[in-house]
């Protein structure tokens, strides 16, 4: 026997990080008798997205065309790349206004124990862009997790092998922060990566 409309709508919503069975229910039951509405534009606007969206050639970010509006930006520098993890962490970067460069999106880091290597962030892609023989400088923004360290050290191994300038984001007390509300991890990173005034 096939699972009823409801129960349909109840897996499907459980795809969504962070969302159990529970949280399934109660947005399903919301959506149908709250705001069938909103559900039918939740619909719509997923459908769309599917049909029109794809990754960028340039930069695999999300983008409805084959080259996004960013990296046809004649003003961006094409001698900077700055490689995140994901178009959360582009949009973080760029609300900054503090960079004018271009970017690659992993969409990912490397997971091992999850079984994302180098080959399902497809590496192979990004060193190819970054060779294009307009970058001089790769970014490393990824995250500073465990996995986020060894992404950006993966990558940097192979750029580096190839004569490219490899920077990484610094890590440190943040802005306004007190340091007696400073975590020792984040002190102590702030204390390696001190520079002369």
């Amino acid at each position: 026997m096939s699972p009823s409309a409801l129960d349909e709508l109840i897996d499907a919503l459980r795809c969504l990080p962070g969302v159990g069975p529970k949280s399934a229910q109660r947005m399903a039951y919301h959506l149908l008798q709250r705001d069938q509405r909103g559900a039918g534009r939740l619909a719509r606007a997923m459908g769309q997205a599917l049909e029109v969206l794809r990754h960028c050639e340039r930069c695999n970010n999300f983008a409805e065309t084959d080259v996004c509006v960013r990296c046809a930006d004649p003003q961006r520098d094409a001698t900077q790349l700055c490689v995140v993890e994901m178009p959360a962490d582009l949009a973080m970067m760029e609300q900054t206004h503090a960079y004018r460069g271009l970017y690659y999106v992993l969409m990912g880091r490397l997971s091992p124990l999850d079984g994302i290597g180098p080959r399902e962030l497809r590496l192979d892609k990004l060193i190819a862009r970054a060779g294009d023989g307009l970058v001089r400088e790769v970014i490393l923004a990824t995250n500073f997790t465990n996995e986020g360290e060894a992404t950006a050290h993966t990558i940097a191994e192979l750029l580096g092998a190839r004569g490219l300038q490899v920077s990484r984001l610094s890590r440190g007390v943040p802005v306004g922060g007190e340091l007696e509300h400073t975590d020792t991890g984040t002190i102590a990173q702030a204390l390696v990566e001190r520079r002369t005034l």
